[in-house]
């Protein structure tokens, strides 16, 4: 995979609610194409259109590979608005592997977290139930199956209101609001942020 000259090999975006993992719109959903101009850059591992968080393009075609491939194990880290208030039963459940329609889960890192701080305000809200109360865990997983998260807080009893994507592997969202993307440099194996930078302001001044 070629790329032109001075393209980052690899960036972190903050992906709104609303937009696929491809530059192209489609139907109700935005594209990356509203948020990121540049050429020569792919999407390294999907995030649903109605998640949110941390995205990764890259010009790499090997880093590519690495970070979506899921024989690589790439750990990638969730911040998870469930229905319901998991007990620890349920996040045992989730931690040695639940039954899927497409096979059991490889085991996972579960615990309870308060509402992370600083989290934005998604676009549309939430919809809550009143009568029913909710609550934030944190899941990481080794794999990538389609909408796995979801199906997994499902499989024990709590759905998923809102989906956030912390992390992948060593990268995270520190520092980028929604909309906003910065390039990482890879140098000597170590991963030096620049600063964030959007094309569209999502937030409200404050």
């Amino acid at each position: 995979m070629a790329a032109p000259p001075g393209t980052p090999r690899l960036i972190a975006f903050n992906k709104p609610y609303g937009v696929l993992s491809q530059f192209t719109p489609e139907g109700r959903w935005a594209g990356l194409k509203d948020y990121i101009d540049l050429p020569g850059v792919y999407v390294a591992g999907r995030l649903d259109a109605d998640s949110e968080g941390l995205l990764l393009l890259t010009s790499d075609g090997a880093l590519q590979a690495r970070i979506s491939d899921p024989r690589h194990k790439m750990e990638k880290t969730y911040w998870v608005q469930v229905e319901g208030e998991p007990d620890e039963a349920a996040l045992e459940a989730l931690r040695r592997g639940v039954q899927l329609n497409d096979g059991p889960t490889r085991p996972a890192r579960a615990r309870h977290i308060d509402e992370p701080a600083g989290l934005w305000e998604r676009i549309p809200p939430v919809r809550f139930r009143q009568s029913i109360p909710t609550r934030w865990i944190e899941l990481a997983i080794r794999e990538g199956r389609n909408r796995q998260v979801r199906r997994m807080t499902a499989a024990v009893g709590f759905p998923t209101l809102r989906l956030v994507r912390a992390a992948i592997g060593p990268y995270t969202l520190d520092g980028l609001a929604p909309g906003q993307w910065r390039p990482l440099l890879v140098e000597e194996g170590q991963i030096r942020p620049e600063p964030a930078k959007n094309k569209r302001r999502l937030l409200p001044k404050t």
